[in-house]
């Protein structure tokens, strides 16, 4: 009797082939007459390239959001950038709670792997807690955007601050205010704390929201501190996250002070915002409230490392991750001092953590070297320019130094791809390595020394 050989797909290229159909049905869409503003169907590589940077929660944009596209382009641009933040797998079955079905043991497992969780107890009431979550602070954050926006634009203030706080959340960088992104807004306090709360809440990851809700809560009984409380994972990505910030505000004041084309002619509080503002806005937010090409150099290659460190797990950032540069430097620290085990706040870290902190690194330094190498080939611009705009894609970013709009054809297709390869690629290198389990070989390789470095 012959057996029946199953072509069922694994977890990874589920998520991979979600977001891939995702960008085609919105491509779709978006190439509709109806989409344009004009009535006159838009190109479709435009359309294409716009449903990318949508879903994959990037924004860059070869045509501007708030002129090329109708009201009912936005929406479906919007709706592209909630259910990329949230994750195509995690929108599908938040529609099946809604709609009462019930969630089946294959579908917990694939939540499991697309939350990275390690247990599938409560898979589904953490499930519950991402969407509420998600949906309360993004409609906090239009309240407060509609205090500015509101009174300057009347009703449409309304659209246009819920689209700006979804996109704000969701770390996509994307708005419908003009074609200069937030740079009319550097010195309102009230637009650069609300848009830099809700990227960096988004970008913390979900699971150090519940964390440190648990810690608040157990925190009088338990008479303990509130840092101490912590998971492991949550004192890394928090600690990494206010490092970051902190340092790259210091960094951006100092190298920009002087300088008349982006933050020279501010005050000095409005300087420490703007600086502020693009320390965060660099953790893969994509907002830009000083042009980008005006950037000192320093200053761009400070911006080119922190969007490749990007926000933390289980968030709506892009980046190789906080908590994946932690690790890798915990353990040259350890090879350093020639310890064994690398450990992080009197935590030993699991060997295969830091074999994935390698794993997301390495492929992402390959996608990224590959894209700009294709890109400067196919466009001739400059170096810089076309390094920061690889980065900003593959970190899934958003900002630009003016290159995106001047794009050929096959620039296009270059950061489609990996803006695409950079949403799924690391995430689904690290649920590979989780889910795929080696026999154990009794029989071993014999060990022979290399030099190394």
């Amino acid at each position: 009797m012959k057996r029946k050989i199953h072509f069922g797909l694994s977890t990874t290229q589920k998520i991979m082939l979600s977001f891939f159909v995702a960008m085609l049905a919105g491509s779709g869409l978006l190439a509709l007459p109806v989409s344009s503003a004009t009535g006159e169907a838009v190109p479709y590589i435009d359309a294409l390239f716009t449903a990318a940077t949508s879903i994959c929660v990037t924004g860059l944009v070869t045509v501007p959001t708030v002129s090329a596209w109708s009201a009912f382009g936005q929406a479906v641009i919007l709706g592209l950038i909630q259910i990329g933040g949230l994750g195509v797998i995690t929108v599908l079955a938040g529609l099946m709670i809604g709609f009462h079905r019930r969630i089946g043991i294959r579908d917990r497992l694939l939540l499991q792997d697309v939350f990275n969780l390690n247990t599938l107890s409560g898979i589904v009431r953490f499930l519950r807690k991402v969407l509420l979550g998600t949906f309360v602070v993004e409609g906090a954050g239009a309240l407060l955007c509609m205090t500015v926006f509101v009174p300057e634009y009347g009703a449409r203030g309304i659209w246009i601050s819920l689209f700006h706080s979804v996109s704000a959340f969701c770390n996509a960088g994307m708005d419908i205010i003009g074609e200069d992104s937030l740079c009319g807004y550097v010195r309102d306090p009230r637009i650069n704390l609300v848009t830099a709360l809700l990227i960096v809440v988004g970008g913390v990851g979900y699971i150090v929201w519940w964390d440190v809700v648990r810690v608040l809560k157990n925190l009088r009984r338990q008479k303990l501190k509130c840092f101490c409380g912590l998971t492991l994972h949550s004192k890394i990505a928090l600690s990494a996250t206010g490092i970051l910030l902190a340092a790259g505000t210091a960094a951006f004041f100092l190298l920009e002070y002087d300088n008349p084309l982006t933050i020279g002619g501010l005050s000095l509080p409005e300087k420490l915002q703007a600086s502020f503002f693009q320390s965060v806005t660099t953790r893969t937010a994509g907002f830009a409230s000083v042009p980008q090409e005006n950037l000192t150099n320093a200053s761009a290659i400070l911006s080119l490392l922190l969007m490749f460190i990007g926000g933390s797990p289980v968030g709506t950032a892009g980046g190789v991750k906080t908590v994946t540069v932690t690790v890798l430097l915990a353990s040259a620290v350890s090879a350093i001092r020639s310890r064994e085990d690398v450990s992080l706040f009197h935590r030993s870290i699991p060997k295969q953590a830091v074999g994935k902190a390698v794993a997301v690194v390495s492929m992402s330094f390959l996608i990224l070297f590959s894209s700009t190498l294709l890109l400067a080939a196919v466009t001739g611009a400059d170096a810089l320019d076309v390094f920061y705009e690889t980065v900003s894609a593959t970190a899934t970013v958003g900002l630009t130094r003016g290159l995106t709009p001047c794009l050929n054809v096959w620039g296009k297709l270059i950061i489609i791809a990996a803006m695409y390869l950079g949403r799924v690629g690391p995430i689904s290198l690290v649920i590979a390595f989780h889910i795929k389990k080696e026999r154990k070989n009794l029989i071993k390789n014999p060990t022979e020394e290399i030099s190394v470095g």
